[in-house]
């Protein structure tokens, strides 16, 4: 921006300044092309924001007595596939070497994106997440999302995805009513 703004400058130094004319400036309406709504600058209802507000509080101080009283606060809430107790599970992970505290604050730095599930709206981060399976096949990507996915997934992520799976790496989502819903992490990550 700061070049083209330059340029300008130039053109009209060398080109004897601009005409007498008053000066108009472009009003967004009239701008040639719109910026569209990114996942990372999607709306999130206010529940949304003071859940994820509270996570990252617990997680910024490294408490998983914390993040297991909001956990519990959401009956439904997923943690891991295999059924295992919240805390004793988020324990099991900072052992064998992947901090839930940082991972989730990590998570909550991706892009949003928007899902609807049941009648309701979820906000899942990242944002890939969010996406059906069909849509997360690298091939239908852009190629910053295609790079991005790799990044989040690596290969063996990639394979699961190319064989049908949903997003297969670390994720978390809220619903508009401010229940969080699951923060599931993968060993398998980065691949």
């Amino acid at each position: 921006m700061r070049a083209h703004l330059c340029f300008f400058l130039f053109l009209v130094t060398a080109c004897g300044g601009l005409n007498d004319g008053p000066v108009q400036h472009p009003q967004p309406e009239e701008t040639l092309t719109q910026i569209p709504e990114t996942p990372s600058e999607l709306s999130m209802p206010s529940a949304v924001e003071v859940t994820k507000d509270e996570l990252v509080r617990y997680a910024r101080v490294d408490s998983l007595s914390g993040l297991t009283r909001v956990a519990k606060r959401n009956e439904s809430f997923v943690s891991n596939f295999g059924g295992e107790d919240h805390r004793q599970y988020w324990d099991l992970m900072r052992r064998i070497g992947v901090g839930p505290n940082q991972k989730l604050i990590e998570l909550f730095a991706e892009p949003v994106g928007k899902r609807e599930v049941d009648g309701e709206t979820w906000y899942i981060w990242p944002s890939l997440a969010a996406l059906d399976a069909a849509e997360l096949i690298p091939e239908k990507l852009s190629f910053q999302d295609r790079k991005h996915l790799m990044e989040l997934v690596g290969e063996n992520g990639i394979a699961k995805v190319r064989a049908g799976q949903g997003y297969p790496g670390m994720r978390t989502a809220i619903s508009e009513d401010g229940r969080w819903i699951y923060f599931v992490l993968d060993t398998d990550e980065g691949d």
